[in-house]
């Protein structure tokens, strides 16, 4: 004996998930990303930032290409 399947009569509604973020879900990390930039581009402000004479050119050089 085989059963029946019901079929819905209209297709499956998505009106109660939200795909879209808020504008603070990407603001917040971005602004987080750019603080902890600054504080490794400005080596003297990170005062346990301490390095090979290599690492400090390329932060050097790194920083010279965002003031630009």
């Amino acid at each position: 004996m085989s059963a029946r399947t019901r079929t819905r009569p209209h297709p499956a509604t998505t009106d109660g998930v939200c795909s879209r973020l808020p504008w603070w879900a990407l603001a917040l990390p971005v602004l987080a990303f750019i603080a902890l930039l600054a504080l490794v581009l400005n080596p003297a402000d990170a005062h346990a930032a301490t390095g090979t004479p290599a690492t400090v050119q390329l932060l050097q050089l790194i920083r010279e290409l965002f003031t630009r």
